[in-house]
């Protein structure tokens, strides 16, 4: 370990770009920490040349990280790797990052979904990854710049495994005004947040409609029960531990959004990229079949999905 902390932030989107730039920011003249942007080519150079923007409804910064790079000799080793990019990428990002991640280095993923830590084992199979998720209204509204436009920005982490420097990142997360939260249960936290996340984006890119809109249609909402039902006894099978209001709750946050609100696996589908409906659809009708919980609306959508 150097005498540093040096935490890398993998993928400056959305979600990297703001709480990446929140670390950069703060820790910008820090001895004891240092502040790694692990960016594409394009868009290193962006915020190499002019720094990282990020705008919210109050104010604009302009951030600059201690490396913006998709090197890894210019990287080097890092203790934190903070990984924001989607589950799709994730796998190929790691691999090219292998030289960069020891064994004392801790992975923390923010990504849709809860299988990140299977998708870290099956590139790195020793590796100490954490549980993570984030609830923030964010885009990259052009690469180097990072739009902020909601009241919710909070982070949540934490480890099956009891390790001291829980407390010590969230001491470095807290210090940078972050709104951190440590999470005793954190499988239990991240599905939680799952459960929203794959209901959404499952049902915005199959209506191709945006949440609110999908709520008003008397079937379509029919259908949203459906999936939270499906997925919820999926979770149980699993033996996750739920709010007993997991489904009314669920669906009061959607009929609380911005009526535009969609997904970005949706927007995903709309450019005809690659989209993350294995972790986000996929997942819930696999597990399913492993723990012989039907899921027949999932498996009817995600039929339909992969014909797209």
């Amino acid at each position: 370990m150097s005498q540093k902390t040096r935490i890398g932030i993998l993928g400056i989107g959305a979600v990297g770009g703001y709480f990446g730039g929140q670390l950069a920011e703060k820790y910008s003249n820090s001895t004891s920490v240092e502040i790694i942007f692990i960016a594409r080519e394009r868009s290193a150079k962006i915020i190499g040349e002019k720094g990282l923007k990020i705008i919210t409804p109050t104010n604009e910064k302009i951030v600059f990280p201690h490396i913006v790079s998709n090197n890894s000799k210019e990287i080097g080793k890092l203790d934190y790797l903070i990984c924001c990019v989607k589950s799709y990428d994730l796998a190929e990002s790691l691999t090219e990052l292998k030289d960069c991640i020891h064994n004392e280095t801790i992975l923390l993923p923010l990504l849709n979904g809860v299988d990140a830590t299977e998708i870290i084992h099956s590139v790195l199979p020793d590796a100490n990854a954490w549980n993570g998720c984030v609830y923030i209204i964010a885009r990259l509204t052009e690469p180097g710049i990072v739009t902020e436009s909601g009241k919710i920005h909070s982070l949540y982490f934490g480890s099956e495994q009891n390790d001291e420097r829980l407390n010590q990142f969230n001491s470095i997360l807290l210090e940078a005004g972050i709104d951190s939260h440590l999470s005793e249960n954190s499988i239990h936290t991240i599905w939680e947040k799952y459960i929203f996340i794959s209901v959404g984006a499952t049902l915005t890119s199959y209506l191709n409609l945006p949440i609110r809109a999908i709520l008003e249609h008397e079937n379509h909402k029919k259908l949203a029960y459906m999936l939270l039902n499906e997925i919820k006894a999926v979770a149980d099978a699993k033996k996750i531990i739920l709010p007993s209001n997991i489904i009314e709750k669920t669906i009061t946050t959607m009929e609380s959004l911005p009526y535009e609100t969609t997904t970005s696996m949706h927007s995903d589908f709309i450019k005809g990229g690659k989209t993350e409906y294995r972790s986000l659809t996929e997942y819930v009708v696999k597990t399913g079949k492993t723990l012989h919980v039907e899921t027949p609306e999932y498996e009817k959508i995600l039929q339909n999905l992969k014909s797209r």
